[in-house]
């Protein structure tokens, strides 16, 4: 019995994010039923993580396991023929049986995209966000400052509870009994910094793990501080609080894109 992982880049304004839904559109829904179509088989695909409404990946990985056996390269040709456009399959590889996408993941890089609306010569007028551009960005309407944002950002670094950034997950707590402990909500950051590029700014995190929304509010917060509007140093006292109003905004679900995940090189693939 193959099990398989994928690869995936896809444009998520369309999907109501990741996890499957009744009657509504979403990647791994849709995944189901292609795999359907192509092979017969009725499998839900597991992903490294559930993105939210509206986000984007570059590189989700999913993991399932068919009955028959299927080529890679045939795998990967028939899921993009009949995928629609706005979902790509970049890899296709079979690996050992105990790999799965989220619980073999070692770290996850996300990034996220801003379009600075306000110059930094305030005598200058606003820039206008491009419409074929406005799906994937924030078109933000305050001034940043990239030094005030990753004095912010530092902050972060190593291992914290990130309860504060956290927004309660619907789902999770509709399966976890009430008389269960709550799950943990510390995790390891090891990289966090802001920077320009291509007419945009960009916020790229790597970490063991994330919390649900739990990037959108660091950037909501991280914002608050690169406009003036919060001390950078606020950030400790934030995270000490362990409560969600103590942070900032949460910024729009568009800008957001699931980079990359890591995992152990002995289980990227079954040896030949």
């Amino acid at each position: 019995m193959p099990h398989w992982k994928l690869t995936l880049a896809y444009d998520g304004t369309a999907f109501h994010g990741w996890q499957v839904q009744p009657n509504l559109p979403t990647i791994q829904g849709t995944l189901a039923a292609t795999l359907l179509h192509i092979t017969g088989e009725t499998v839900l695909p597991q992903g490294s993580g559930r993105t939210d409404t509206g986000v984007h990946a570059l590189g989700q990985v999913a993991t399932f396991t068919l009955t028959v056996p299927i080529p890679g390269a045939n795998l990967l040709r028939a899921l993009n023929r009949a995928l629609p456009p706005a979902i790509r399959v970049l890899t296709a590889a079979e690996v050992p049986a105990s790999f799965h996408a989220r619980h073999s993941a070692l770290r996850k890089t996300y990034e996220y995209r801003i379009f600075p609306r306000v110059p930094a010569n305030r005598d200058q007028p606003d820039a206008i966000c491009p419409p074929f551009l406005a799906p994937y960005v924030w078109d933000c309407p305050w001034p940043i400052d990239l030094t005030l944002a990753n004095r912010a950002a530092a902050h972060i670094l190593g291992e914290h509870d990130f309860l504060s950034f956290a927004a309660a997950d619907p789902d999770l707590t509709a399966r976890t009994p009430s008389n269960q402990p709550p799950r943990p909500t510390t995790r390891r950051i090891d990289s966090s910094l802001w920077t320009a590029e291509s007419g945009l700014i960009l916020y790229r995190v790597t970490g063991s793990g994330f919390l649900h929304h739990m990037v959108r509010n660091l950037v909501g917060t991280f914002v608050d501080a690169a406009s003036a509007r919060l001390n950078p140093n606020a950030i400790p006292h934030i995270l000490a609080a362990k409560n969600r109003a103590a942070a900032g905004q949460t910024a729009p679900a568009r800008g957001l894109f699931l980079v990359s995940v890591e995992y152990p090189q002995q289980n990227q693939a079954v040896e030949p």
